[in-house]
């Protein structure tokens, strides 16, 4: 069931029809959303990616073709030509663009048929997410998914307009690039002209800007594609996009006017937003102390407060022993959770535990008074001052947790996420930005009992903790600094080593030897000794941007084609075997893993 759309030519899209063309005969093309027979006529919604209008078919007018209209159904695919009518009085819909008016059919095609969809592209409704990605084709038609692609097109358009205007040049990076395992693993690929040797996809085009950087390209940005391969969640893909940023004579308050003027100027442009400038800065260590987190979300207080001076000296061995180790005891208000019952605050400690935590205590503050699970321990008094410290007022439960202070500080910052869901204190549209600065350039890998590089190790260390990169590493803070919105890490960026002694220093440091530097990472070290500029720069996640300006909690809700939380693709299937022959031409075989 499917004719020809030979002969006509759409004169317009479905939604861009107001009162103004009405009186004028107009052709349009589009899906079938919903077909209503009502009192003799049947009303039709046209949609495409515009909108829908409504289109009328009346049998008086012409009764083949009300009985062909009769034979519609959801998603064909149509033709309609006919008039712009004005609706009659009383029946307008102020709920959608095209609401003041009708099309009156003339003609009618039917392009090409459908059958039942096993999603409803006319209601919104919750559709098991692998239903979703098995039909995407389906659900990309449904409006709300065609509106985030609609925000990410316009997100990456003022990103390309920014920068053009701040004189950027936007330089693509090659795809097929060398392995460089330093990061998360590489997706590797074979070349067929090179047997036995292989590409990697590129994890971020790193190396490659601050090439351009010593090639004097000066302002560089790209809208650029990353895989990585790693353990997949709501926020995280095996291919991502991120917009990459990198400028020559910079220093790290460059970055950020250049940075907080692009955030200002997508939300300006694509939201009518105002970000207010300059952002707030944390340092990392005030970060940890105060949130528990490296990202936090700022949208609502609830932050720690140290309050082991108030509890030094009682004969509580938990918070004695904290402080006599050289830990913290920490504090924090929970807003009108005081009358908090018993089984409440066990399953507060349980989910506690869950994060890390060896315990959890609490301060009420009730209209009885103070009541609290170490009473015994403290004067009332006492207690009165943690909460007043902590910010409580009356109806408030103040929650303690003592020990070494990363064991402290990183339960309670998840436990205070998991307090904010549940009281509902983070509004979906309410944006916090937070820059987090002044990162240690070294974290100590426990497993493999070395050191390695917090951020990537092509990040500076500020001037003045240089000294210590031998005596005392862990001591040493970056110039490195993330930007965080809503407790999202958005985009991370550092001033950049520039010099191939200092490089050569931080790879010591981090057990990469001469020779390994070398082979690794020679061409870049090399580049740095033909007068190589300061240099500095960030990457922020295009796809965390969209989804957070979309208010949805996955990324894959605003990347057209993503894969499941296994790295599948519902709808092509992949990944897929390949053939023998295949595999020959490549020069490498399958190893099938061990069954356990």
């Amino acid at each position: 069931m499917s004719e020809p759309m030979t002969g006509l030519t759409r004169s317009h899209r479905c939604g861009e029809l107001r009162s103004s063309h009405i009186g004028q005969e107009v052709t349009l093309m589009g899906w079938v959303h919903r077909r209503r027979d009502l009192g003799g006529l049947i009303f039709l919604d046209l949609r495409d990616r515009s909108g829908t209008v409504q289109v009328v078919f009346n049998p008086k007018d012409d009764p083949a073709l009300f009985k062909k209209a009769e034979t519609l159904r959801n998603e064909f695919v149509v033709a309609i030509v006919g008039p712009v009518e004005k609706r009659p009085e009383g029946t307008a819909n102020a709920a959608i663009a095209t609401g003041e008016i009708d099309v009156k059919a003339g003609q009618l095609r039917i392009l090409n048929a459908a059958k039942p969809t096993p999603i409803n592209i006319a209601e919104d409704q919750t559709v098991d997410e692998g239903v979703r990605l098995q039909y995407r084709f389906l659900d990309l038609r449904r409006p709300s998914m065609q509106q985030k692609l609609i925000l990410r097109h316009k997100v990456a358009k003022a990103v390309r307009d920014y920068f053009d205007r701040q004189d950027f040049l936007e330089i693509e990076t090659p795809m097929l690039v060398r392995s460089t395992p330093e990061g998360a693993r590489d997706y590797l690929v074979p070349s067929r002209v090179n047997p036995g040797k292989f590409y990697a996809l590129p994890q971020s085009p790193q190396l490659f800007k601050q090439i351009l950087m010593v090639s004097g390209m000066d302002r560089y940005f790209q809208i650029a594609r990353c895989f990585r391969d790693e353990d997949l969640r709501a926020d995280r893909q095996p291919e991502f996009t991120q917009i990459d940023v990198e400028m020559s004579f910079v220093e790290t308050e460059d970055v950020y006017r250049m940075v907080e003027g692009l955030v200002a100027h997508v939300f300006k442009t694509v939201m009518q937003y105002d970000i207010k400038l300059p952002l707030p800065r944390l340092k990392y260590s005030e970060a940890m102390d105060l949130y528990g987190s490296d990202k936090p979300d700022v949208r609502f207080d609830m932050r720690m407060h140290e309050v082991g001076d108030l509890l030094k000296g009682s004969t509580f061995a938990v918070i004695e022993k904290a402080i006599a180790d050289g830990g913290v005891v920490k504090a924090m208000a929970v807003p009108g959770m005081a009358g908090a019952s018993r089984k409440d605050v066990d399953e507060l400690t349980a989910q506690a535990k869950t994060f890390g935590a060896a315990g959890l205590f609490t301060v009420a503050l009730t209209g009885e008074g103070v009541k609290s699970s170490i009473s015994k321990y403290f004067e009332e008094s006492v207690l009165s001052k943690v909460a007043e410290r902590a910010g409580a007022k009356a109806g408030d439960l103040v929650l303690l947790m003592a020990g070494p202070r990363m064991q402290v500080v990183e339960p309670f910052g998840k436990l205070r996420l998991e307090l904010a869901k549940r009281l509902k204190l983070m509004k979906k549209d309410d944006f916090k930005w937070v820059w987090v600065v002044d990162f240690p350039l070294f974290r100590f890998n426990t497993e493999e009992q070395r050191l390695e590089a917090e951020h990537h190790p092509f990040t500076s260390a500020l001037p003045e903790d240089v000294h210590l990169m031998e005596s005392e590493p862990l001591k040493v803070r970056a110039a490195a600094y993330d930007i965080v919105l809503n407790g999202n890490e958005l985009g991370s960026g550092s001033i950049r080593i520039h010099q191939r002694a200092m490089q050569e220093r931080l790879f010591k440091a981090i057990g990469l030897s001469a020779e390994e530097a070398n082979q690794k990472f020679g061409f870049l070290m090399e580049a740095f000794e033909y007068g190589a500029p300061p240099h500095g720069g960030i990457a922020l996640g295009l796809d965390r941007l969209t989804a957070l300006m979309s208010g949805v909690d996955s990324i894959r809700e605003v990347v057209a084609f993503p894969k499941n939380q296994s790295g599948v693709d519902p709808m092509t299937g992949a990944p897929v075997e390949v053939s023998t022959d295949q595999l020959n031409i490549l020069s490498i075989g399958v190893k099938q893993p061990a069954v356990r």
